[in-house]
């Protein structure tokens, strides 16, 4: 068995409106385990996939990512394997459509997890088929825009889960633009009691903000993530009707930074040392829904022994 595990990530900057995009780490997970059943079955792989937060969850996009790393290991001479069947089971503390990129999390274990799954039962290292990290976070991109679950890619959310850190990027290119550490210790999480699905926003109305998310993003390369994210967040709550007085609140207790994190519905907050997070902890427990205490990631995807 093997079993990997990747980290959320809160925004800074949302890419639906200009396809640059900016997201960190955090320390909350997607733990994935994949092993070989057995070879009992007609088709050249069948993946049984199963969600044990969510057994009734739909599993298209673990499917479709155990069919990629297959597919991509197949274009390698030496790799032979066929009629397997696989098990792969996931389990999150992150919460589904709270725009904390559980989806993007999912694809980066699920990937890696099969991939050393298939390559330990083939006898083979990732050295002998030459695919790379790059490869790995590729397929779960790939698999996660033909499911339908990201306007974009992802390519921010996902690179901040596999890599962890605060990544900037250009979700169009895939290419990370700048590659920076979150310098606080302290994440608190909002999450209102209603989950917001990224499929199912208003991304005109996203795309008029073009100019001003502009404004944010620059903030964002000159290392200002406090200007960035708060900007971005308030941007994001105008156009999809949602609350920014949730960030007012907390910046008015303390917060270094807050602000809606992907299309909602979590709102991610920076709180340095200096600063009583219990003061906005109790600034937002007005606020129907959970508050979580957490940390930057700055690690990545990591296969656990």
């Amino acid at each position: 068995m093997v079993k990997v595990r990747s980290p959320a990530s809160a925004t800074v900057i949302n890419a639906i409106s200009t396809g640059k995009g900016s997201a960190f780490g955090i320390k909350l997970y997607v733990t994935a385990d994949a092993y070989v059943l057995d070879y009992n079955t007609s088709k050249d792989i069948e993946a049984i996939c199963e969600s044990l937060d969510s057994p009734d969850m739909d599993t298209s996009l673990m499917d479709l990512c155990v069919k990629m790393v297959y597919d991509k290991l197949n274009e390698c001479d030496n790799f032979n394997l066929k009629n397997i069947r696989l098990k792969v089971e996931t389990k999150s503390d992150i919460p589904p459509g709270s725009g904390l990129s559980s989806s993007s999390a999912a694809s980066n274990s699920v990937v890696y997890a099969v991939l050393l799954a298939l390559l330990e039962e083939a006898n083979m290292t990732r050295d002998d088929v030459l695919i790379t990290d790059e490869d790995i976070l590729n397929i779960g991109i790939d698999a996660s825009l033909e499911v339908g679950v990201t306007k974009t890619g992802s390519y921010d959310d996902a690179s901040a889960s596999f890599y962890g850190g605060w990544k900037i990027t250009d979700n169009y290119e895939r290419k990370i633009l700048y590659d920076y550490i979150v310098d606080y210790s302290k994440v608190l999480i909002y999450i209102p009691n209603k989950s917001l699905y990224t499929a199912q926003s208003d991304v005109n109305a996203m795309k008029t903000l073009a100019p001003l998310v502009e404004i944010a993003f620059s903030n964002a390369i000159n290392k200002n993530i406090e200007q960035a994210l708060t900007l971005n967040g308030f941007l994001y709550c105008a156009a999809l009707n949602l609350d920014s007085q949730i960030s007012i609140d907390a910046l008015k207790s303390g917060a270094n930074a807050a602000g809606l994190s992907g299309t909602g519905s979590a709102y991610s907050i920076l709180v340095d040392d200096s600063m009583d997070i219990d003061e906005i902890k109790s600034a937002l427990s007005k606020y129907p829904g959970r508050l979580i205490e957490t940390e930057p990631d700055n690690e990545g995807a990591v296969v656990i022994k």
